[in-house]
């Protein structure tokens, strides 16, 4: 019953589009259902990971940590999103840490079914390399963010980047501690960049949701620029 729900999915991947019946069914057979507990570790920096991995339901964020113990969010990862192209498709050792925000259910896809897929369909192959590139460059975008943004344009291009209209609902990743290692910096900073976003009349927050009250003034903050 699982690997039909897995099918389903399947058949709207942009990435697997134009397989047939066949070729969705034998992967999703293929495939394996987990539910990582919040705070589990779904694989490690080091590890040399053997699956695609699709997140059915729940949050993850995706991190590199430093010997002294601080972590780098580099990208949060919600529902119905794939990632490990790198680990499955380059067979190296996973470049970061990967762990739940709250519980979350994910299918882990095999390699060995995955490359079977790329050899006898070149189409699929492309597209696989365009949605790595993509993230590749959203990681470029987020290098350049960190060396030349300062910590409340960072957060004010997250705000707008993550809200839906003007409200951002605040689940476990939109808690200062996780937003700070996401924007490289500590909470005590992150709060007074808050504190002087919602003084000057930007945004209002709450238990449940931040709201964006002025988008002309918090995208001129994103781009550095003060309100007029």
């Amino acid at each position: 019953m699982q690997n039909d729900v897995l099918f389903k999915r399947l058949q709207t991947f942009e990435f697997l589009r134009g397989l047939d019946h066949e070729t969705l069914s034998a992967l999703a057979k293929n495939s394996t259902w987990k539910v990582f507990a919040p705070d589990a570790v779904v694989f490690w920096e080091g590890d040399t990971e053997s699956n695609l991995y699709y997140l059915q339901y729940g949050s993850l964020k995706v991190l590199k940590s430093s010997a002294d113990g601080r972590e780098q969010v580099l990208k949060f990862i919600g529902a119905g999103e794939i990632f490990n192209e790198i680990g499955v498709l380059a067979k190296r050792p996973n470049p970061v840490t990967a762990v739940a925000l709250e519980e979350s259910g994910i299918w882990l896809i095999p390699r060995h079914a995955l490359e079977e897929i790329v050899m006898a369909h070149p189409q699929t192959a492309l597209q696989i390399i365009q949605n790595m590139a993509d993230k590749i460059i959203g990681l470029v975008t987020l290098a350049a963010d960190l060396s030349l943004k300062t910590v409340e344009a960072r957060f004010a291009k997250l705000l707008l980047d993550q809200a839906e209209g003007d409200v951002i609902e605040r689940h476990r990743w939109t808690n200062q501690t996780e937003m700070a290692s996401h924007l490289g910096t500590v909470p005590d900073v992150l709060s007074r960049v808050i504190r002087e976003l919602t003084k000057a009349g930007l945004i209002e927050m709450d238990k449940q949701h931040i709201r964006i009250l002025d988008r002309t003034g918090l995208s001129a903050r994103a781009q550095g620029k003060e309100k007029p």
